[in-house]
């Protein structure tokens, strides 16, 4: 990837197309300008920029506690929120670093605190603490549970409102971004990769897959054989109501199962200040299955010829089970909650948005814990990024470009 290289038109070819107009796409465009890349074109099959995982997520910027040391979830968070944080400043988008806490609600959870603090200190997190209750009720006086820890660099912020501010960066730098463009067919030519969506055909020199919740089907469209095939995963929330909001200062957190990728229901004031608890996790037949029961056949049958879903199924029923019966059930989710917000009354919440997670699960069913990017053939795919991606978005683009650059002839 030459810097610099600009099309004139015509049937010139661009020289990066990047498939996908999430956070992850744009911040990508972002950093090919930063390389010197000037002919770009991005296609979103929606409407609008970010209308999927960018704008269902739960708004949290997260520390980086959880992810194993050395993995690209660890490094790229913790280099994407601070950045984030910065870009906020500069563009003058509201952000708030206010810090969360991880409760634990029995003495199972209280020991596995200190190794939760233990990975986050390995992960470069500083100024991680175990709290008493007496400390931890100082920061969020409702909480519920024995012990906590103090996690001061989470923050919370509107991703989308992020993504579209990196739209129109990216665009009056000269990145043309085409919606309604739904990507129908790739070949492969001598030069380049023919391109053809609702919106006409394109030819690129350079392909770069974001495509999130369609992000296997992209890259087989490429010739790749993705080791993982993406299973959705709908995350309900609940909402207090505004006369209970001042139950949950910032962020209140469950002790994670570490068999899970799931962080488990918990308790966020958003960055517009209302209160979200979850969400859940459940499978969903549709990837875009915002609502209960949606059901896309080609979605379903892309799962049920998996020999990857089985496997999960058959592993993990006992605690699918549990967070259908969560989903449905007002009293079971309610239940859940009140571990960590025991005034919670049965009268303080209502049913409130819902998001669909972009798992990718390998063929012995187990979920993939860790970002995962595949080099090919003059195209690079993005084929998980599951949270903390939006959190990671601007580094992520980072990688990629250092990717592309490398690879391109």
């Amino acid at each position: 990837m030459k810097a610099g290289v600009r099309t004139a038109g015509g049937s010139d070819p661009v020289e990066v197309a990047i498939i996908g107009a999430g956070i992850v796409g744009l911040a990508t465009a972002r950093a090919l300008l930063a390389r010197g890349v000037r002919s770009i074109r991005v296609f979103e099959a929606e409407r609008s920029v970010g209308a999927h995982q960018t704008s269902h997520n739960s708004g949290v910027l997260h520390a980086g506690l959880y992810y194993r040391p050395g993995s690209l979830r660890a490094r790229l968070c913790a280099e994407g929120r601070e950045r984030i944080f910065r870009y906020c400043s500069e563009r003058e988008i509201p952000v708030r670093r206010c810090g969360k806490l991880v409760v634990a609600t029995d003495e199972a959870e209280h020991a596995r605190l200190d190794e939760i603090r233990q990975r986050g200190e390995a992960n470069g997190l500083t100024e991680l603490r175990v709290l008493t209750r007496r400390e931890f009720t100082e920061i969020e006086p409702h909480a519920g549970g024995i012990a906590a820890l103090h996690v001061p660099h989470t923050g919370v912020v509107d991703f989308a409102q992020v993504a579209r501010a990196i739209r129109d960066d990216v665009q009056s730098a000269g990145v043309e971004i085409v919606t309604d463009g739904a990507l129908l067919e790739a070949d492969q030519e001598q030069t380049a990769w023919r391109l053809r969506t609702p919106q006409g055909v394109t030819r690129a020199r350079f392909v770069i897959g974001c495509a999130g919740l369609q992000s296997d089907r992209v890259a087989r469209m490429f010739g790749v054989d993705p080791p993982v095939r993406i299973l959705p995963f709908r995350g309900a929330y609940w909402a207090l109501h505004s006369q209970r909001a001042d139950l949950v200062r910032a962020l209140i957190y469950p002790v994670p199962d570490p068999r899970f990728p799931f962080l488990g229901v918990h308790l966020t004031r958003t960055i517009s200040g209302p209160v979200e608890i979850g969400p859940n996790a459940i499978f969903t037949w549709s990837r875009h299955g915002y609502r209960r029961g949606a059901f896309r056949p080609s979605d379903a049958i892309d799962a049920l010829t998996f020999e990857g879903f089985w496997e999960l199924a058959a592993r993990h029923w006992r605690v699918g089970a549990a967070e259908l019966r969560r989903a449905f059930a007002r009293r079971a989710f309610l239940r859940e909650a009140r571990k960590l917000l025991p005034g919670l009354g049965d009268r303080d919440v209502r049913r409130s948005r819902s998001g669909v997670r972009a798992q990718a699960v390998d063929r012995e069913g187990r979920l993939v814990d860790d970002f995962l990017i595949a080099d090919a053939d003059r195209s690079i795919h993005v084929l998980n990024a599951p949270s903390p991606a939006a959190t990671a978005s601007l580094a992520i683009g980072e990688e990629i470009a250092r990717r592309a650059e490398a690879l391109s002839p």
